[in-house]
């Protein structure tokens, strides 16, 4: 989908971008990964390019596993973000910019996306803002309807001064994510998702779930409170093999 099909610039360069990958400018620069869309050059750019962009309306964007994300209260100020399932990250709600790969194609009766197919929840039609846009242009419709003046204000460069350089301040790093180095956190379990077009969601109950589950799995691995380690495992190991059998007395003296 290019930026001369009648796209917005800004729009066109925000699903097309490649985040989180090297500055060129600042290549020699430590934390220099693009987390930053600059709504005005329609550019990616990193932390340390900000500085130099102080006019410009700036779009923070996050990663969870591999993919680009951006939080639903500043995509929404752009963008109709309605019938786009949102997923809470650590309290965060925030939408997916492009189509995840699935490991295979869904096949049955469902509710899913219009575009690619996911299977989504209940109201949902459009697992990421990609595939709304995707969907709107082959419906030949205006994306004018879509799209909202916004004051660039709300995205002026004096809130990015105390950006964390690793872009890691809204997603809190849980030390799991399989080895990936970008914010890890707990993705709401779309299966228990309960919530309307305008994008709510059961956040406390799904992540209270997730923690019940995560203490259970430490408390069968024998985790407890001690680092995911369980004490004296000889010991108990050795007791548990013993089998029952004569008594032994002690030899008379």
């Amino acid at each position: 989908m290019g930026r001369e099909g009648g796209l917005p610039g800004w729009l066109g360069g925000l699903v097309e971008e490649s985040f989180f990958v090297g500055c060129g400018t600042h290549e020699s620069m430590k934390k220099n990964e693009k987390n930053i869309f600059c709504l005005d050059c329609c550019t990616s750019i990193c932390p340390h390019c900000a500085p130099s962009h102080p006019s410009h309306p700036l779009l923070q964007v996050r990663r969870y596993v591999y993919n680009d994300v951006v939080r639903l209260d500043d995509l929404e100020k752009l963008i109709d973000c309605s019938f786009v399932q949102p997923y809470t990250i650590n309290s965060a709600k925030v939408i997916f910019l492009k189509p995840r790969p699935q490991s295979r194609p869904f096949k049955g009766s469902g509710n899913i996306c219009l575009s690619c197919d996911r299977i989504l929840q209940e109201p949902f039609h459009y697992c990421c803002l990609t595939c709304k846009v995707e969907h709107v242009v082959m419906q030949g419709a205006d994306l004018s309807s879509i799209l909202f003046r916004f004051d660039e204000s709300e995205f002026a460069f004096s809130h990015f001064e105390s950006l964390r350089m690793d872009g890691s301040d809204l997603l809190d790093d849980d030390g799991v994510g399989g080895g990936q180095i970008t914010p890890n956190s707990i993705l709401e379990d779309p299966l228990q998702y309960k919530g309307s077009a305008g994008g709510s969601s059961a956040a406390d109950g799904g992540r209270g779930g997730v923690g019940r589950n995560d203490a259970a799995k430490r408390k069968k691995s024998g985790g407890g409170g001690g680092g995911g380690r369980s004490f004296f495992p000889g010991i108990v190991l050795s007791l548990s093999n013993r089998r029952k059998g004569a008594p032994h007395r002690s030899p008379l003296s």
